[in-house]
């Protein structure tokens, strides 16, 4: 039995068909083109899962369902997208449209974020769990939670929004318009304006630093330095791990997950990001010692996670 993932970004539209073991047999992409109407854009995703299908020999009547992860506030009960900020998306009933142009009947939609975390429950770091929460750590701070085997939204879908928790009151202003998000200090925009800001102090303080060396600073620049000896790129790295092991221990508070993953370009660090949070997340964690203890993984789906974790929502 297949099933089709459609991960809908604001650049690019991928669709996979997965089958029953979680793995994508083909997958197709085309640009999203942001700015068309939405009905163009749902048109195209309809030529994806045909291609699939072509691809692989078959039909879209071998598909058992279709999954879209979508940005933005996706109402999974009714099929509509109620608003996407990078889309033409207003109420959108979007699974009903796919249903339409495929001819599958079963159309299933969620947020991306939540869609990613429920393919690494299933496919991914946290399968076997019951309880998972995954993060998302790349130009902002996604979050999706998984509660007793279900994708948690809240009354109104727009739950699972853990990149705007506050951390710091009055901080660095971020995107969503609040001051002090954990998005403001722990996704890899944070780390490269923290880069920057260090860079920036050297030059004016004629501290010697191998980070002034780069002809860009990206996520990696105060990592990389960091693991050359230098000082100044291992008080960055200092200073963004206790952002985001303080915004990873809240998260263990509230939820106590048995797993949660870390994905994004900033995961790739691999088990020395782990390594690096889990005693500053141990020692401010609630219950540490008492009772069992979140595992913090690195996500292994990679940019595959909403694909798959659309497509098993089916």
């Amino acid at each position: 039995m297949y099933r089709i993932g459609v991960d809908l970004g604001g650049t690019n539209i991928a669709v996979g068909l997965v089958n029953d073991d979680m793995k994508i047999q083909v997958k197709k992409s085309l640009p999203t083109g942001a700015t068309r109407p939405a009905e163009e854009i749902v048109a195209d995703i309809a030529t994806l899962c045909r291609m699939v299908c072509d691809e692989a020999g078959i039909s879209l009547s071998d598909v058992a369902g279709i999954g879209i992860a979508s940005p933005g506030i996706a109402n999974h009960d009714d099929g509509v997208v109620e608003y996407a900020n990078n889309l033409p998306f207003r109420k959108l009933p979007i699974a009903k449209m796919l249903s339409e142009l495929t001819g599958v009947e079963k159309v299933k939609i969620e947020n991306d974020a939540n869609a990613a975390a429920w393919g690494e429950a299933v496919a991914g770091a946290a399968k076997g769990t019951k309880n998972s929460v995954m993060i998302t750590l790349g130009t902002g701070v996604g979050g999706g939670i998984i509660i007793d085997n279900k994708v948690y939204s809240g009354f109104n879908y727009a739950g699972g929004e853990l990149g705007h928790i506050v951390i710091e009151v009055d901080g660095a202003p971020c995107s969503c318009g609040r001051k002090g998000c954990w998005e403001a200090y722990s996704s890899a925009t944070a780390l490269i304006r923290m880069t920057q800001e260090k860079i920036d102090e050297c030059r004016a303080t004629g501290r010697s630093t191998i980070m002034t060396d780069q002809p860009k600073v990206s996520g990696r620049t105060a990592c990389d330095a960091m693991r050359a000896g230098d000082a100044a790129g291992k008080e960055v790295y200092d200073k963004y791990i206790k952002y985001l092991a303080s915004g990873l221990a809240t998260i263990i508070n509230i939820f106590q997950p048995e797993v949660i993953s870390l994905g994004g370009g900033v995961s790739n660090e691999g088990q020395s990001l782990i390594d690096s949070l889990l005693p500053i997340v141990r020692a401010e964690q609630y219950g540490g010692g008492v009772v069992p203890l979140t595992d913090i993984r690195i996500a292994t789906l990679g940019n595959d996670a909403g694909i798959i974790g659309a497509a098993m929502l089916n």
